[in-house]
């Protein structure tokens, strides 16, 4: 396998090279669906008679198509044109293409702002960026520098005035301030991961995700490179950072995703390298984490196996794994009021290369974006038991990376 380094120099992060591999043959193997869908590359960007933005993020099932917009790879063999736009219905999980927004390059990551008139996407290339789309008219409202090359993840402060975002490659967080409009202005703070060093097989950090902790106080990165999660203070007035705390895997453990339990004491870690997850605790006071021992992901080792993401329900009772290689979604009851996660067993994807998994608002589906596959599956959530059900056949999406139903 071409190492991280390789991958570097040729523009191409270990996360992207992973994920391709294999994956132009996949591409031209996948089936379309049975009743095809309009395809999303068809219809003009600014088509706004489909896939309506909403005004608000939706909580219930609301009658009529629900919004779901798609990122992929638009610098890729087979990959889109931009960032993807479809609907879904809530009580079939039934996709259908809408079209795409196009002059975003290498759309990977998405976000919608509180407020629901915004989404977000990372341009993960060597020359990082980060993009504003207002959803009325879809309008790209412009792209900032991260500082950094190939960001692979950002969220949005739940205040709405500032963005997150992390570059994998050269291992650093940033900020950038968000305006009334919804717009991205100049950086405010750029946060290197320099110690501890790099873990084994590692050429250097490589932050992985960025988000606020529940309770608002603090902000955290997720660094595979340096098997570290940092804790950072935001000063919401001027948008820098001060590093509060760090917390670190075993060695080798290559965390990948971090996600909190609605209770805000406890969150779960996907380790993408050792293939396993950890129960950690979390201090809102002072914003330490405390990881715990690893855990199963549910793969079965007959295959090279990338935990993904995780995702906790709403309520706190359901925890789901996705599992790139595998192919698999892990189901696991969390118990102890968030303390203990207990597999249930696996139930497989449909696809290939599960890279990213999103709730539906109300729960009731689990949306999984295949790279490998170019596919989007979805599986009804069943509320008391947790089970996952495959809704129907999985959607052809371009080099599907991220989907984000609203």
């Amino acid at each position: 396998m071409t190492s991280g380094a390789e991958a570097s120099r040729e523009g191409w992060s270990r996360r992207r090279f992973i994920g391709a591999l294999g994956g132009a043959a996949a591409v031209v193997a996948v089936p379309a669906p049975a009743s095809a869908p309009a395809d999303p590359e068809s219809a003009p960007p600014t088509d706004s008679t489909r896939a309506p933005a909403p005004s608000a993020r939706r909580t219930g099932k609301a009658a009529g198509p629900h919004p779901l917009y798609l990122g992929t790879y638009t610098s890729v063999d087979s990959g889109g044109k931009g960032i993807g736009l479809a609907t879904y219905d809530a009580s079939t999980g039934r996709i259908t293409g809408a079209g795409t927004i196009t002059g975003v390059p290498d759309p990977s990551f998405l976000a919608l702002h509180p407020d629901g008139r915004t989404l977000y996407a990372v341009d993960e290339q060597t020359a990082g960026a980060v993009t504003a789309v207002r959803l009325a008219d879809r309008k790209v409202l412009g792209a900032r520098s991260t500082g950094g090359a190939g960001p692979c993840h950002l969220s949005v402060h739940p205040s709405g005035r500032w963005l997150l975002s992390a570059n994998y490659t050269s291992g650093s967080v940033a900020v950038h301030p968000i305006d009334t409009s919804g717009a991205l202005g100049e950086r405010t703070a750029l946060a290197k991961h320099s110690t501890p060093q790099p873990g084994p097989g590692q050429d250097g950090p490589h932050a992985h995700q960025f988000v606020t902790s529940p309770d608002g106080g603090h902000v955290l990165a997720v660094d595979l490179g340096t098997d570290t999660v940092y804790t950072y203070r935001l000063d919401t007035t001027k948008g820098t950072l001060t590093e509060v705390s760090q917390a670190h895997t075993r060695a080798g453990a290559g965390p990948r995703s971090l996600t909190f339990h609605p209770g805000g004491r406890y969150a779960y870690l996907a380790n993408e390298v050792d293939d396993t997850i950890a129960v950690c605790t979390y201090d809102p006071a002072t914003g330490a984490l405390s990881i715990g021992a690893p855990q199963p992901s549910g793969s079965t080792g007959s295959t090279t196996n990338y935990p993904a993401q995780i995702l906790v329900t709403s309520n706190g009772a359901y925890a789901y794994l996705a599992n790139r290689g595998d192919n698999t979604l892990a189901r696991y009851a969390v118990e102890a009021d968030g303390a203990r996660l207990r597999l249930l067993g696996t139930v497989p994807v449909s696809g290939d290369f599960p890279r990213q998994i999103a709730f539906s608002p109300d729960g009731t589906l689990l949306f999984t974006a295949n790279q490998k596959s170019s596919t989007v599956s979805v599986f009804h959530v069943d509320a008391t038991s947790g089970e996952l059900r495959l809704a129907g056949t999985p959607f052809a999406s371009p080099v599907a990376v991220c989907a984000l139903p609203l």
